[in-house]
């Protein structure tokens, strides 16, 4: 086979699983990432890469997680390390306080979805996101489409000690990755990239 078909045979198939993925997808997304204390800077820079591959828009940062600008407005190189310019093209913004970002969210019509194994947390392929917003009108739903799509924001919590209860307490679900080795849970880096696909790519 020639190159010629082989480059053909590969943008067919390429072609054939977008359509196919858009016709599974009825409504867009306008999605959010939540960082509140990531320790590192490069797991911060690897969400930031992954997240404007899925097509995020924005990534809010709160807590002691490192910003892509560090406290003199100069870039933090380890960041720009694993995010290989991802942290000029996406949108990011700080907050001090985790309540007072996830406050803001919630009052502009984002459903908060925590990446974190909890009691109640559920398999995260089981999780429907048009079923988050079962619970609003119809006109608001068509209204919040619009340009943007309905908002979604997904939180990773830190590395070792994951989301702590008082932004639990803020979240509309939980869903959790299984785990079937020795292990409790992923990088969160890696976890980020796994979600973010299932859901948004």
């Amino acid at each position: 086979m020639s190159n010629a078909n082989n480059e053909k045979t590969k943008k067919d198939h390429n072609l054939m699983g977008t359509s196919n993925k858009k016709a599974i997808n009825k409504l867009s997304f306008n999605a959010v990432v939540v960082l509140p204390d990531i320790r590192s800077a490069h797991n911060v820079g690897s969400v930031f890469r992954t997240a404007d591959a899925a097509g995020v828009k924005r990534i809010y940062i709160s807590g002691y997680t490192p910003t892509p600008l560090n406290k003199f407005n100069k870039p933090q190189p380890q960041i720009a390390k694993t995010a290989l310019g991802a942290e000029k093209t996406i949108a990011w913004e700080y907050f001090e306080s985790h309540i007072t970002l996830l406050n803001k969210l919630k009052k502009e019509g984002f459903k908060i979805i925590a990446v974190e194994q909890t009691n109640n947390s559920i398999n995260y392929k089981s999780l429907s996101l048009e079923g988050l917003f079962n619970d609003v009108n119809k006109k608001t739903i068509d209204k919040k489409t619009g340009a943007e799509g309905l908002p979604i924001a997904f939180v990773f919590g830190n590395e070792v000690l994951g989301l702590p209860k008082k932004i639990l307490d803020k979240v509309d679900v939980c869903i959790e990755l299984p785990m079937n080795g020795m292990k409790e849970s992923l990088n969160v880096s890696v976890t980020a990239g796994i979600v973010l696909f299932q859901y948004l790519v």
